[in-house]
């Protein structure tokens, strides 16, 4: 079993080769070349076919292997897919406007210059039609700010690894504070930008409720009344360095606090609306209906979310 798993993946690596370098393959002489049957090479061609639709996501290199009537045989046709397709200039228009993240004036650019990168004239004509009234409807959040020059410096100042001086108005009591913070992430979360970051000098016995909490703040980027990004630079430890994607897993609702673990029963009619909401989740049980599911999650906001759902969740531990 073993061999002839061996067998193939030489057989495959060898065709996909060939085809990378421009040669034609046909069947007939593969077949004779391996001592297998024919459909077993044309099985070997569409596995490669399948590969090939798997790159071109994360490449827009589109390659795909065409049988050649010329040649008698099959070759490899490489295009470069560097303008977006109307549906998914669609897709990215409506996204952005379901989020609210901005003000028209910032926003209203961005969905324009996108739907100009369609090429097809009639295309582009319809895209209008179908984003039109949600423009015209488009309600801006109630901070007003323009942000996009703000997400640049922050950005800078995260890649940069460079303190940032900050004045923050606070969410509870509008309290203004200034921090002088190691910028490590800025995120988005329904309607709003956030920024992650280390408080440096300061009393966490005093200013914290978990002294001993090892995550970084979060602060609301339309709450930061005032940026100074200082000439100082810190570090952080590979092994130690923040990771955006993973924390986002954990928090979903924006709200500071420990890390902990949760399980709780599910009774619910959508069971993958609980999935979705908590990528960490896992269904330690099923029985008619009837989840137990646990997740790791940070911060007080998923108390808020457990309570929203009534009493088709009940928390166990």
């Amino acid at each position: 079993m073993k061999k002839e798993a061996d067998d193939k993946s030489e057989r495959v690596l060898s065709i996909y080769s060939r085809l990378r370098e421009g040669q034609t393959i046909y069947k007939e002489e593969e077949s004779n070349r391996y001592g297998v049957a024919q459909r077993t090479i044309q099985r070997d061609i569409s596995d490669i076919q399948c590969f090939l639709q798997t790159q071109s996501y994360d490449t827009g290199e589109v390659q795909e292997i065409v049988f050649d009537r010329s040649r008698g045989g099959y070759r490899l046709e490489t295009k470069i897919r560097k303008q977006m397709e109307s549906g998914e200039i669609l897709a990215a228009c409506k996204i952005l406007l379901e989020s609210r993240a901005l003000i028209k004036e910032e926003m209203f650019p961005i969905i324009n210059k996108l739907m100009d990168t369609c090429n097809d004239e009639e295309n582009r004509k319809r895209l209008k039609e179908y984003v039109g009234n949600e423009m015209h409807h488009y309600e801006e959040l109630h901070h007003g700010k323009k942000l996009l020059e703000r997400l640049g410096q922050l950005e800078n100042a995260v890649k940069e690894q460079r303190y940032i001086r900050i004045r923050y108005k606070k969410l509870t009591d509008s309290m203004e504070v200034i921090r002088k913070v190691k910028p490590v992430g800025v995120m988005f979360s329904e309607f709003h930008f956030y920024l992650t970051a280390y408080i440096e000098d300061i009393d966490k016995e005093k200013e914290f409720q978990n002294p001993n909490d090892i995550f970084p703040t979060i602060y609301r980027v339309d709450r930061l009344e005032e940026v100074m990004v200082l000439e100082e630079h810190f570090s952080i430890p590979y092994a130690e360095r923040f990771e955006e994607g993973e924390f986002r897993k954990r928090i979903q609702f924006m709200y500071g606090g420990r890390l902990q673990k949760i399980r709780f029963l599910y009774t619910g009619a959508d069971i993958t609306a609980v999935l979705d909401r908590l990528p960490t989740a896992v269904i330690e049980s099923e029985k008619e209906g009837r989840y137990i599911v646990k997740a790791e999650v940070f911060g007080k906001g998923i108390d808020m979310w457990l309570r929203s759902q009534g009493q088709v969740v009940e928390v166990l531990k």
